[in-house]
């Protein structure tokens, strides 16, 4: 049974030994593709199929070590190979990891899932039982006190939102907001990317402050600096400017404790102007919680470094968006299979 990295399972009962163990064994599908990237593999083949020969003295690998990474990529379907047998690029990884492309994530997946990430999800099973003690279990705001892990984990995140922020764009009409606090913004991607979209928009982001140091360099870099402004500090804690046209919290909820999901939106009521909107961008499952696979692990992951997260769904935050006072919209999907987005709007 090829593993089939593209395709979550859905919920669909596993009924062989073959299933069960293309499940256990995905990590090293994870750890191949992380592996590629690593060596540069992908950019490698940017110009065209390779041999593995040519292709170990590309990346400086010895030849026996890509022939086995190689064929691992294969097997999992991110290369493919030509009629005369030289290795070539899946269509997937030809528009994403390769640093010529001009989608490409491969750092969000090689710095902040592979390195730290990864790591993250060895504490698990002592999380699971309270076996860790506090100060053994991270959290964003220790996490983003570091100057190195804050770098890493944001520069990376810029790589993969800017996508999701122009997605984000096109579903939600902001053509008459002029004003928008992101909370929690980190970089600014999402932000940048709805400046672009909305030249009339200003922004506010509240966000750690070694992430907000990172993230005004990209605002420098994209020409927003008179529209955008950073207000350092935890976004739980913080202070909230008022009368805002547009909120919006992406992958806020999920990285927090269960008990501040419920004060983060009655917060958010209370900044935002008669009229505005709410935009809660997270993984969140289905109230019925039979997926989505990959909005279902990603809450797992985060368990491991928050214990007390929330499970989001996009029932319960309806209804909690509405014992708040919001009006809320039926969530959408963001990203597929992994994301939605939940808009509400605060009535006047």
């Amino acid at each position: 049974m090829r593993l089939d990295m593209t395709s979550p399972r859905g919920g669909k009962p596993v009924e062989s030994a073959e299933e069960l163990s293309a499940i256990a064994f995905s990590f090293m599908a994870s750890k191949a593709l992380f592996a590629g990237l690593h060596v540069d593999l992908f950019t490698a083949l940017a110009d065209g199929p390779m041999s593995a020969e040519d292709l170990a003295h590309a990346t400086d690998v010895p030849a026996n070590r890509i022939v086995i990474l190689t064929t691992a990529l294969t097997a999992i379907g991110l290369l493919t190979q030509t009629d005369d047998g030289l290795l070539a690029k899946a269509p997937a990884a030809e528009a994403f990891l390769s640093r010529k492309s001009k989608h490409d994530f491969g750092d969000y997946l090689r710095y902040q899932i592979d390195r730290q990430m990864y790591p993250f999800l060895l504490q698990l099973n002592a999380v699971m039982k309270d076996e860790l003690p506090d100060e053994a279990i991270a959290s964003y705001h220790h996490w983003m006190a570091d100057e190195t892990q804050a770098a890493i984990y944001s520069e990376s995140q810029h790589a993969g939102s800017l996508g999701p922020g122009r997605s984000l764009a096109r579903m939600v009409d902001l053509s008459a907001t002029r004003s928008l606090l992101d909370v929690g913004g980190g970089t600014g991607a999402m932000t940048i990317s709805l400046c672009n979209a909305y030249p009339d928009l200003h922004a506010t982001i509240i966000d750690f402050p070694n992430v907000a140091e990172i993230g005004w360099r990209f605002v420098t870099e994209a020409g927003l600096v008179d529209r955008v402004r950073y207000i350092p500090g935890n976004a739980i804690e913080a202070a909230w400017p008022g009368s805002q046209d547009a909120i919006l919290m992406s992958y806020l909820m999920s990285g927090v404790p269960g008990d501040a999901v419920g004060p983060l939106l009655d917060k958010a009521f209370a900044a935002l102007a008669p009229g505005g909107t709410l935009i809660v961008h997270d993984f969140m499952v289905e109230d019925d919680r039979d997926g989505p696979a990959l909005a279902a692990l990603w809450q797992l992951q985060h368990m491991a470094f928050t214990p007390e997260a929330r499970s989001l769904s996009v029932g319960w935050l309806t209804r909690r968006g509405q014992q708040t006072g919001f009006d809320v919209r039926p969530g959408e999907a963001l990203i597929p299979a992994m994301t939605k987005i939940v808009v509400m709007r605060k009535p006047g």
